[in-house]
């Protein structure tokens, strides 16, 4: 199964409605707030989870 590490711009009530689905989703907003886009990525690789998001700098981050 898809595990899922919400990005802060992803809507609270979109995160609140995939887990109420059953959906595998951690929410930087409330369980990291304020982590730079590094940080975001290396939580995600370490618990092995795709990242949601609505930056454009990711895919750029990614191939560096």
């Amino acid at each position: 199964m898809l595990r899922f590490l919400a990005n802060e711009n992803i809507p609270l009530a979109t995160i609140k409605y995939m887990q109420s689905k059953g959906w595998d989703i951690k929410s930087i907003a409330i369980d990291c707030p304020g982590s730079t886009d590094e940080q975001v990525m290396q939580m995600a690789k370490t618990e092995e989870r795709c990242i949601l998001t609505f930056d454009r700098d990711y895919g750029e981050l990614i191939f560096k």
